[in-house]
């Protein structure tokens, strides 16, 4: 009854490691094919606004020339030169830039003390700000903004942005501050250093990576941004996304024209995306656990 017995376990033990690699060889094959149907849904719209770019009208509309065509730059040539858009480009850098810095400047040390202090109430007010629909402050923005005879000028974009990009690195910077230890600044004040000194030689080093992430997002979503652009800017001060609208008119769009100008647009963001991610990456790791 014995030998019966540890025969059947032993067949059993036999038969559970066949399975086992199986199922693990079943489990790679069915995560390699869902990341490619991952990836390929989210580039297939990027593949088409290439290939769109570099078609005419007559081309985007002509089915049968999906894929094979003869390819023209006289998109580009539309968008980069005639409808000068170096000037939109500059002013998208330029405001995404200044806001950027500026939410820097007055987030970091915000961020801060309200992480050494505990005040988490008030965290949760300025990430209100961050909430309440972009929609619903436009009109008294420009009520506000156009009695000031302000409307139409880069200080104006730039406040606008960093309303919302000021409280999404306050609430990124305080939890990565949280997750720094409160030894090392106790440790560099008795060494002689004040509180300020402290945060700016021993805690301020220590969160580049923190810093980084929400300049990288705050300046991703600037960059992007087209509602407030679309009603605050002016002729002058009129950003990349705003310009894109140009190519849509009453009676038709012109789809080569608007791919060509969606790629200038998407490609600075997706290189910077590209070379940054490992610093997005640890930021927000970093921020999301404490110790």
């Amino acid at each position: 009854m014995t030998v019966v017995t540890d025969s059947t376990t032993a067949a059993a033990q036999r038969t559970r490691r066949r399975r086992k690699p199986l199922a693990t060889r079943a489990y790679k094959v069915f995560r390699v094919v869902a990341l490619i149907l991952v990836v390929l849904f989210l580039l297939a719209p990027l593949f088409w606004m290439l290939l769109a770019s570099l078609k005419t009208n007559v081309d985007i509309y002509d089915t049968g020339k999906a894929l094979l065509f003869s390819p023209t730059f006289e998109n580009y040539a539309n968008v980069l030169q005639r409808n000068n858009y170096f000037v939109f480009i500059f002013n998208s850098f330029w405001v995404a830039f200044v806001s950027t810095a500026l939410s820097i400047v007055l987030g970091v040390p915000a961020a801060y003390a309200m992480s050494r202090f505990t005040m988490h109430r008030s965290a949760l007010v300025v990430l209100m700000a961050r909430v309440i629909p972009g929609v619903s402050l436009l009109v008294p923005w420009y009520y506000v903004f156009s009695n000031l005879r302000m409307v139409g000028k880069f200080e104006v974009l730039i406040l606008s942005h960093m309303f919302v990009a000021l409280p999404l690195i306050v609430y990124i910077m305080m939890s990565y501050f949280d997750s720094l230890p409160l030894e090392l600044e106790e440790s560099a004040e008795v060494d002689g250093l004040t509180p300020i000194g402290a945060f700016r030689l021993i805690t301020l080093p220590l969160a580049v990576s923190g810093i980084a992430t929400a300049g990288i997002l705050s300046f991703i979503f600037s960059w992007n941004n087209f509602m407030f652009a679309l009603v605050l800017s002016g002729s002058k001060t009129k950003t990349l996304p705003v310009a894109i609208f140009d190519f849509v008119s009453y009676a038709s769009i012109d789809w080569g024209g608007l791919m060509a100008a969606a790629t200038v647009v998407t490609i600075p963001i997706m290189i910077i995306a590209l070379f940054t991610q490992k610093y997005i990456v640890s930021g927000l790791t970093a921020g999301a656990t404490k110790g």
